[in-house]
């Protein structure tokens, strides 16, 4: 059985640092400061390495699109996780830019709009926070709601989207 191994380097951002984390086929994580270490388990054969080639490039790219200046991410994405999560966070990655969706979509758009808990599920444990925008999913009656980074960091993710799409709704959050 082959070990994978994973690097990181810390990102300091609008919404705390971040751990970045990458395999050699591409970006496995980021990590909230104070992020549950059983979210996304990734073992203990991390090692530090902020020359990383995906670490260097994600790092480049939060920081354009926390200035406001990036809407779409372009990294090789490894994510780690079940078909049925792995099928999820693919949603998640085709939600647009300053767009939001409901769990129930969502479901819908997997093909089982029976598994709005489930996707929810599958949500809270993206690994890859951010560029697999779990902050755009929002409660059916348009709330805002659970998110690992903490509401105070949805609601700035959603505010640094909805600033370069509609500046007149910005000024609301």
């Amino acid at each position: 059985m082959t070990t994978t191994s994973f690097y990181y380097t810390t990102l300091k951002s609008p919404v705390g640092e971040l751990k970045l984390v990458a395999s050699d086929k591409g970006l496995t994580a980021i990590l909230w400061e104070d992020d549950n270490p059983k979210r996304v388990p990734l073992g203990e054969n991390l090692t530090e390495n902020p020359a990383h080639p995906v670490l260097v490039a994600t790092a480049r790219q939060l920081t354009e699109y926390f200035a406001g200046t990036l809407e779409k991410f372009d990294l090789p994405l490894d994510f780690i996780g079940t078909d049925f999560q792995k099928k999820v966070w693919a949603e998640l990655v085709a939600i647009p830019f300053g767009e939001t969706r409901t769990y129930g979509q969502l479901a819908e758009k997997i093909g089982n709009p029976k598994a709005s808990r489930a996707v929810g599920a599958a949500n809270g444990k993206n690994p890859i926070s951010i560029i697999a925008p779990c902050h755009r999913v929002i409660g059916a009656d348009g709330t805002l709601t659970g998110f690992a980074g903490g509401l105070k960091a949805k609601a700035l993710l959603l505010g640094i989207e909805s600033k370069k799409h509609a500046p007149e709704q910005a000024l609301l959050l």
